[in-house]
């Protein structure tokens, strides 16, 4: 399935669009809000991620058939630069969900040589696709919907330096990143934005249109109470650095007996009654993580993030039993991997290279066990770099994973290109086990 879809100029045109998409009305889309009814404490947290040492608690445990992780593509049009240059589109699109890559012949040597590779996804976004296009067609929403429902989702973008993974996420730069701070608010809100981001503009990247669906379809369920809470983090030179914290003091990463999972100790959580909190932690994250220049990229990414959003639930059932959930929404935007013979990157930025390098191998060796039946079954290198660690759960436990591979159509990158597209075909082909861990609570004279 290619999506080629541009008839999203008219800003009447996108406002129905998004209208749409939301369910909401004009007037409420700058002002959704989340009623927080229960505080966190009452919601029992430890009985939620079980292990199998917690076979006599009283939770459930709810699962569904194997999931594949959900892998699309996003070509990016060719930049102004490679325009100039000359420079030749060597990606074309039969259709189907089928990405045809030609001009092997100028990496690979020979007359036995391949001279085209074609390779098939979910879905493909040609370069005319937009923002909303992502959005709605790469199975974002169906991550939003499963998180609510107690499911561990993520949403990870993978490509090269310059070939649309930020844009893709967050929209182009300057639109979450202004450089003056934000401060704490005396009201609710723990973080105060003085002039928020035009719900409507067209640009705007997944995780935006993710909280504009999360906080429609809470707002639909009356029923449920919610509480929100999100935690961003960087990993910068095999650091983890929380970005809402910003001493840019290294933060541990644990093993959880309990969850069977790693977590990163002492980070900074908000607390997100609005949705004018989760767009200040968005900002706020944005401004801090680290960003550089180098030759092929003027806003390079120089470390991973990671935003995470929990959502956790509280139902009162006819039996007078509370049935708590926990999900949460994992953005997860790697930084780009790099040639840095082409990006000519030296001191600093060369060091940051080849951490980002080390960290990306060490996920495509994970990548690499976990899609091939004989060794899955085997060691994983989880545990060889932070990175790795923190996407465990999401590469091969009981989350639902969608990859988006970004790549450039530009013949002078189609090494590159080839090796994204490799490594999201066998990425799709590995499988997880999503799990709902449920707690079930029986109170007494209690009420909200």
């Amino acid at each position: 399935m290619n999506w080629v879809v541009t008839n999203y100029h008219s800003s009447s045109n996108y406002q129905s669009q998004i209208l749409q998409l939301t369910g909401l009305s004009n007037h409420q889309l700058p002002n959704l809000r989340v009623r927080r009814v229960l505080p966190l404490r009452s919601l029992n947290l430890g009985s939620i991620a079980s292990s199998d040492s917690d076979k006599d608690s009283p939770d459930a445990k709810q699962s569904v058939p194997e999931d594949s992780i959900n892998v699309v593509i996003r070509c990016r049009p060719l930049s102004q630069k490679e325009i100039e240059a000359h420079d030749a589109s060597v990606v074309t699109f039969p259709g189907g969900g089928q990405i045809l890559l030609s001009g092997l012949d100028s990496i690979i040597h020979g007359d036995n040589g391949p001279k085209t590779k074609q390779f098939s996804f979910n879905v493909v976004f040609e370069p005319r696709a937009q923002q909303p296009d992502v959005f709605l067609y790469s199975g974002m929403t169906r991550l939003v919907q499963m998180a609510i429902e107690g499911f561990s989702t993520t949403c990870f973008c993978y490509g090269q330096t310059g070939s649309g993974k930020t844009h893709t996420l967050t929209g182009p730069p300057g639109m979450f990143n202004r450089k003056k701070p934000i401060f704490l608010s005396p009201f609710c809100s723990q973080f105060n934005r003085k002039k928020p981001p035009d719900p409507l503009h067209p640009d705007h990247g997944i995780i935006f249109r993710s909280f504009l669906y999360l906080f429609s379809l809470l707002q639909d369920r009356q029923d449920v109470h919610y509480v929100l809470k999100a935690t961003f983090l960087e990993i910068y030179n095999e650091k983890v650095i929380d970005l809402l914290n910003n001493t840019r003091r290294s933060l541990p990463v644990r093993w959880s007996k309990k969850s069977r999972s790693f977590f990163v100790e002492n980070l900074f959580t908000v607390d997100c009654e609005e949705l004018d909190d989760l767009l200040a932690v968005l900002e706020e994250g944005m401004r801090n993580r680290s960003v550089g220049a180098h030759a092929m990229n003027d806003v390079s990414s120089r470390s991973h993030t990671m935003l995470t959003i929990s959502i956790t639930s509280e139902q009162l059932m006819d039996n007078g039993v509370y049935i708590t959930k926990a999900g949460k929404i994992n953005f997860v935007d790697l930084a780009g991997s790099e040639m840095t013979k082409k990006t000519l990157s030296e001191g600093k930025t060369l060091r940051e290279a080849n951490n980002i390098n080390k960290s990306l191998m060490v996920l495509g060796y994970c990548i690499s066990s976990l899609s091939d039946p004989k060794k899955r079954g085997g060691h994983i290198p989880y545990r060889d770099s932070k990175l790795t660690k923190l996407l465990a759960d999401s590469l091969a436990g009981s989350g639902v994973t969608l990859m988006i591979a970004t790549i450039s159509p530009a013949l002078s990158n189609i090494s590159e290109s080839l090796n994204t597209l490799r490594y999201a075909a066998r990425a799709k082909r590995i499988r997880t086990k999503p799990i709902i861990v449920m707690a079930l609570i029986k109170r007494t004279n209690y009420s909200h």
